[in-house]
Formats: C-alpha cells, structure tokens, sequence
C-alpha cells in the first residue's frame, strides 16, 4: 500500500479549499491540509513538510508568488513543488490543458475539476521527482 501525498492548499477561497479537500481526500490518495492565507500556509509548510503545494495567485497580504518566493528561501520548504491556481488563465490559455509549465512554474487554471486536478498533481511529482 503507498503512503498517501500531502497536499497543502494555500488559498483564500474557504469555498474553494473546502471542496478541493474533500474531492482530493475521497480519492483515497491524498492527505489535504489548508491555509487560507500565505503566512500561515508557509508555517503549515514548515511544520508538516508537504509533497507538493497548491498556491493562488491572488491573495491579500501575501501574493502566491511572494508565498513561493518565501517558501524557496527556507531550506527545509525550498525543494517543494508548487503549482499555482489562478482564475487568470483559462484552459484556451494554457493551450487546452489544465496544466501549463511557464519556466519552472505550474500553474492551473480555476474553475478544475478534480480528475484534472488529480493528474496534474501527479504529473507535477512525476517531473520534479516529488522529494
């Protein structure tokens, strides 16, 4: 039986955290933690050291990208992978796939469904070697 991936969910959207969390626990593959704003998510980072990181873009107080920013300066957060959702780019953005990689940045556009979501975490860990 393989170890279940944590995911750690950064983002404001309580809605959104909620059902992505349930969608992901009932695969029976996941172990989902939530922030709901960037300075807790990068303490929650710290202490539970999750295999990968799904980020939003636009938060108040910290962007997703001043989230990152800070996670890759901290030794023990720095190798996590992290995809970031935005409801910026659509799917006609990102060429049809709910996956883009933009130098070496994932991003995901919002609305996802959760199959979609499911494959591009794992399509995420499968390229960065998870950790």
């Amino acid at each position: 039986m393989s170890m279940k991936k944590k995911v750690l969910i950064i983002e404001d959207e309580e809605d959104f955290c909620f059902f992505v969390r349930e969608n992901l626990n009932n695969t029976g593959e996941f172990e989902v933690f939530i922030a709901t704003n960037g300075a807790y998510g990068i303490e929650i980072a710290r202490k539970r050291s999750p295999d990968i990181i799904l980020l939003d873009l636009m938060m108040p107080g910290m962007s997703g990208e001043q989230v990152a920013d800070e996670l890759n300066r901290i030794p023990e957060t720095s190798g996590i992978p992290k995809i970031f959702l935005t409801a910026l780019a659509t799917k006609d953005d990102t060429g049809g796939n709910v996956l883009k990689k933009s130098g070496e940045s994932y991003f995901v556009a919002k609305p996802v469904r959760t199959k979609e979501l499911v494959k591009a975490i794992k399509e995420v860990l499968e390229e960065t070697g998870g950790r």
